[in-house]
């Protein structure tokens, strides 16, 4: 949310305005230590500030982990800052805001104790408070606080990595200030109706939180514009009291500017400026970007949970966001990666949790038009992480205390959070179910205060109240081949909402890899297993990929060798994934990939990696998803053309088989409807154990694979929620003989980067071809190649771009080609 100061006459004929001053308390804090005060990162953890100070080690690689001394969090510690404030004149108010802190805290603002640990606690609990009486024209504010205990609902990692050593201790979220009049304004926001059959009228309700700061009646006035009309109601609050106000009518808009997803159309945002006025003065105020756009969520005819948006069905298909490990995440870092996840086509990120040290993630989300899933994470419901008794079907959240501090949190949350057109829905359960009793909660708060559907978990679960969840949580966690996501054996496959899959190990350029285990990384030994997953059970090595990686090819004799065969079973994975999914509308209704990112240097589950360098899988996944494609489907060999924009798609589509010294060649003009999915060719593997099929549609869009007449052969009954394993693998040793890496490049200078003329001069097939953008030896990020991994076929020359925003003129670009 966007705070402004404002001193002046407002609007709508109000002749005077209270002093209304609000202020982000993120400079000048400290933390104190056995060794005296340091600069302390607020919002933030006490891990990311001992790292920022050099205390203690950066990234968690090798066994930098182990070494920290967790028993230093055992204790409380304090944090301190000062600020200044306007004098208040009477009739003015202060008001103090704690958007999160872990776990519990005690507060002093100018050595008068306005909080206590008993009554403030919740990691995802907001705090206010009325300090009119404590606030000075200078002022220092003290913060105490303790870290979460077993049993205790922090936040959470789970399994995905080693817990942080602090238990993410520490001021998490933005600390506030602002004065005001007698009432405070928050939590302002803007629900939408669209006529969703002509989509050029809308229906706008204004909500938003009013607090009578003073012990008498206040009647007053709540008005502003919304996307410039203006609105005005009148309304009254008793002495003290807190009311969540919504306007009692809707304003009408003529040809909105509409919210949309971005592969589906442009993620227009508009302005409400809200105020709440007593005795023609302004009392408080708010700003708030909102967009117009209606979401839906329901079950198909076939049980599946699915969404619209203004009317239309939409596929989702994105990748579950985790923080950095000590919550360093910075607005930057953000935007770098949420511009990934456009860049390979994606709409949707799932955040397993409230993520987020401020309301940046979720402003970048409506900025750049992709979806948000938020709510609670898995990490309660585990007796290992919440370190406490749980239930088979509820979790960990079981006490009446614990009830009543989530029911409240969630509120926060939600409250907090409203505003954002990007977020569609709110997920109250990752593996399991809430209690009866806190569903009800939810139930009666989002009645009344939020037009979004709340998910009632991310698994196949029925609740008694709500019924079935349309939702799937059936795996793999680890690797599968391409042909899986098509059989109609496999739980994970091509139907449905499948919340949370992928192959496993998904492994970093070498560059990277470099950097989190040193220059030998071969052979492939203990010191990769830090690098895995913290599950007690599976995904903490490599040998599954080990596995793979032999009986798909042989041994890897070094390891370029194996980078480069874990590259290719990575991508094609990956790759055919997000395709079955588009290629079985209406079947399917989403599909997220686990994980997106890392939250510390691995090699499981990442699209890209700690140091922001994407991988193979990042190239798949972008060529899966292009928004008009065409798509090999493993199981009925055809290929298909998809259409997931608005509008009619027409081109050639051109298909290449080659098989050895056989080349097939076929075209076809095709016209595809919006959301449809068209059959273009059969394709014949008869005689041929291998082959390479190239497809392009139009001049520009391509898609490739390398395709074998064996199968692989799953054993279904071994089935478990980790993957299913194969007991005869398809084999691909023979890829290296039909294949080259031997391609010549050329490069031309562009406003913003390179283009760079790719071409095979050889009689093979040119096959993963990795394209670097580095500067003085080291890559380049962010470099956003169109495409990469490249496969080509003889005598074959393609054109691909790569956007370097970071460009300087001291920076000196060479491109290249990995070899492996």
């Amino acid at each position: 949310m966007k705070f402004k100061t404002i001193l002046a006459a407002g609007m709508l004929a109000v002749v005077a305005a209270a002093c209304t001053e609000h202020k982000t308390l993120d400079m000048n804090w400290e933390v104190e230590t056995p060794d005296g005060w340091i600069p302390a990162q607020v919002p933030g953890t006490l891990m990311g500030t001992l790292t920022a100070n050099g205390i203690e080690p950066e990234a968690l690689t090798a066994d930098d982990y182990a070494k920290i001394n967790k028993t230093q969090f055992d204790k409380s510690w304090k944090y301190r800052t000062t600020f200044e404030l306007q004098p208040l004149n009477e009739g003015e108010h202060a008001v103090l805001n704690f958007d999160g802190i872990s776990y519990r805290a005690n507060v002093w603002l100018n050595g008068k104790q306005i909080a206590n640990s008993k009554e403030m606690y919740g990691a995802f609990r907001q705090f206010e408070f009325d300090v009119t009486n404590e606030v000075a024209d200078q002022n220092k504010l003290e913060v105490e606080v303790f870290r979460a205990q077993p049993g205790e609902p922090n936040i959470g990692f789970a399994d995905w990595n080693p817990r942080p050593a602090d238990e993410n201790m520490g001021i998490y979220r933005e600390v506030r200030i602002k004065t005001c009049g007698n009432v405070a304004l928050s939590h302002s926001a803007v629900r939408s109706r669209v006529n969703t059959e002509t989509l050029n009228e809308a229906w706008l309700t204004i909500a938003t939180e009013l607090r009578n700061l003073s012990d008498k009646p206040v009647e007053g006035t709540v008005q502003g514009t919304a996307d410039g009309q203006k609105f005005n109601y009148r309304v009254s609050l008793a002495p003290g009291e807190k009311k969540r106000f919504v306007s009692p009518t809707e304003i009408h808009i003529n040809k909105p500017k509409l919210w949309w997803c971005h592969n589906m159309g442009k993620p227009e945002l508009c302005d409400l400026h809200i105020e709440f006025a007593e005795d023609h003065k302004i009392s408080d105020f708010e700003d708030v970007r909102f967009g117009i756009r209606e979401i839906k969520s329901y079950l198909t005819d076939e049980g599946y949970r699915a969404f619209s948006l203004n009317g239309q069905p939409v596929l989702l298909r994105g990748a579950g966001w985790t923080d950095d490990i000590y919550l360093r995440d910075t607005p930057e870092s953000n935007r770098q990666q949420l511009e990934y996840v456009r860049d390979m086509n994606m709409n949707t990120v799932r955040l397993e949790g409230f993520w987020g040290t401020s309301q940046n993630l979720y402003d970048l989300c409506d900025e750049l038009g992709l979806f948000i899933l938020v709510g609670w994470s898995c990490h309660w419901e585990w007796e290992d992480y919440i370190g406490s008794p749980c239930d088979e079907l509820y979790g960990g959240i079981l006490s009446q205390e614990n009830i009543d501090l989530i029911a409240r949190s969630f509120e926060d949350q939600v409250m907090w959070l409203r505003y954002h057109p990007s977020i569609i829905g709110w997920f109250v359960g990752s593996d399991m179910l809430p209690k009866p009793e806190l569903e009800k909660k939810y139930q009666a708060f989002l009645s009344t205060e939020d037009d979004r559907q709340y998910l009632i978990s991310a698994k196949d679960q029925t609740s008694e109240i709500s019924g079935p969840s349309g939702t799937k949580m059936a795996g793999p966690y680890e690797y599968v081949g391409p042909s899986y996501w098509y059989l109609p054996e496999a739980p994970g496959g091509a139907f449905g909402f499948n919340t949370e899959t992928g192959i496993g190990a998904q492994l970093p350029v070498k560059e990277s890899l470099q950097k989190m285990l040193g220059p030998n990384l071969f052979p492939i030994d203990q010191r990769w297993n830090i690098l895995c997953t913290a599950s007690g059970s599976d995904m903490n090595s490599l040998k599954q990929l080990n596995e793979v990686i032999r009986n798909r090819f042989s041994e890897a004799k070094d390891i370029d060798e194996y980078l480069r065969r874990a590259d290719m079973l990575n991508y094609e994975s990956t790759k055919a994934m997000f395709e079955s999914f588009r290629v079985r509308l209406p079947h399917t209704t989403g599909i997220i990939q686990w994980m997106l990112n890392g939250s510390r240097p691995g090699i499981y589950w990442q699209l890209y990696d700690y140091y922001k360098q994407p991988n193979a899988a990042y190239y798949g996944v972008k060529k899966a998803n292009a928004p008009v494609q065409l798509i090999y489907d493993y199981y009925t060999k055809a290929v298909y053309a998809v259409n997931e924009t608005l509008h009619p798609a027409k081109a050639t589509a051109r298909m290449q088989l080659l098989r050895g010294d056989k080349r097939t060649d076929d075209s076809q003009e095709i016209e595809i409807a919006p959301g449809m999915v068209t059959k273009v060719f059969d394709i014949d593997m008869a005689q041929a154990p291998a082959a390479f099929l190239l497809l392009k549609l139009g001049d520009d869009i391509t898609n490739e694979y390398f395709i074998v007449s064996e199968k692989d052969t799953y054993d279904w009954s071994k089935t478990t929620w980790v993957h299913t394993p194969i007991t005869k693998y398809a084999s691909y040793a023979m890829l290296d003989s039909l294949c080259t890496t031997d391609v010549k490049l050329s490069t031309t200078p562009t406003n913003d980067g390179y283009q760079v003329q790719v071409s095979n001069p050889t009689d093979k097939v040119a096959f993963m071809i990795r394209l670097t953008a580095k500067n003085q030896g080291e890559l380049i990020c962010p470099a956003y190649w169109s495409d990469n991994y490249l496969t080509l076929a003889p005598g074959e020359t393609r054109t691909v771009t790569c956007r370097m925003p970071s460009l300087t003129d001291k920076t000196k670009v060479e491109i290249g080609v990995f070899k492996q």
